[in-house]
């Protein structure tokens, strides 16, 4: 049988996963930390749309560019809620992920979501070049960025 069948049967818990909806980052971790290679999102489910043709393809090619390290998948599970999924909320966190990936892997696998919004806070995110300012870096501290 294919290792990404046998994937969701290692234990209960990743069965139940499974059946969850959110996003998940496909990561590779080599030495003192582990960098990105693709973000997802799955409106239907982890286990539907996680390991999917089209995305063990991105996750090999992410892959290839490092000669050494474990492969490693996280999932973002939204909160079970009644009635319809909120697919929007989903595509929210997934471009947060995609976003915050890119400025640990410029490399990331992902072509949706890599645009950085157009606004900036100068010296505390996406502006400005040298040394941020004393305000600059307490509001930044402040604001947990």
């Amino acid at each position: 049988m294919l290792l990404h069948k046998e994937f969701w049967k290692q234990s209960d818990d990743l069965e139940d996963l499974g059946s969850e909806r959110g996003c998940y980052v496909f990561a590779v971790r080599a030495g003192r930390g582990a960098r990105p290679i693709y973000v997802g999102k799955a409106t239907k489910s982890f286990k539907q749309e996680c390991l999917n043709p089209a995305n063990k393809h991105k996750f090999a090619d992410g892959l290839a560019d490092y000669q050494k390290g474990t492969p490693v998948l996280y999932f973002v599970r939204h909160p079970p809620q009644r009635g319809k999924t909120n697919a929007k909320q989903i595509a929210e966190i997934e471009n947060f992920l995609i976003q915050n990936a890119l400025r640990r892997n410029a490399d990331l696998q992902n072509i949706r979501g890599r645009q950085a919004p157009k606004w900036a806070i100068h010296g505390v995110i996406r502006g400005g070049q040298g040394k941020p300012t004393r305000a600059e870096s307490e509001f930044r501290r402040l604001m947990g960025l």
